[in-house]
């Protein structure tokens, strides 16, 4: 990996590191989501859901598409996807102490 990458994905991983941030793309992952939906599953305004949008859109980790008025916010793609259900999994496993 080169040092680019490893500044891009600890970027990444920086903006997944903000509870409302990660709110907002584990709410995309079963569906496409307009701010307004975002914001009440949330609980943040949808002035805050948008700014944090533009954050995770310039990060690939969010993308939108344009219905009508509406636009709604899914996760970027599979990768995207399969990171947070694993780490969902990872975190409801029953703790193990290592002998």
């Amino acid at each position: 990996m080169v040092e680019d990458q490893t500044v891009e994905i600890a970027e990444i991983f920086h903006l997944l590191g903000d509870p409302t941030r990660l709110g907002i793309v584990t709410c995309c992952l079963d569906k496409p989501r307009n701010v307004g939906e975002i914001a009440a599953t949330v609980g943040v305004s949808a002035s805050l859901v948008s700014h944090h949008l533009r954050l995770l859109k310039a990060a690939r980790l969010v993308r939108a598409e344009r219905r009508g008025k509406q636009v709604y916010y899914a996760t970027a793609d599979e990768h995207v996807d399969r990171i947070l259900k694993d780490m969902i999994e990872h975190v409801a496993e029953p703790h193990r102490e290592d002998a």
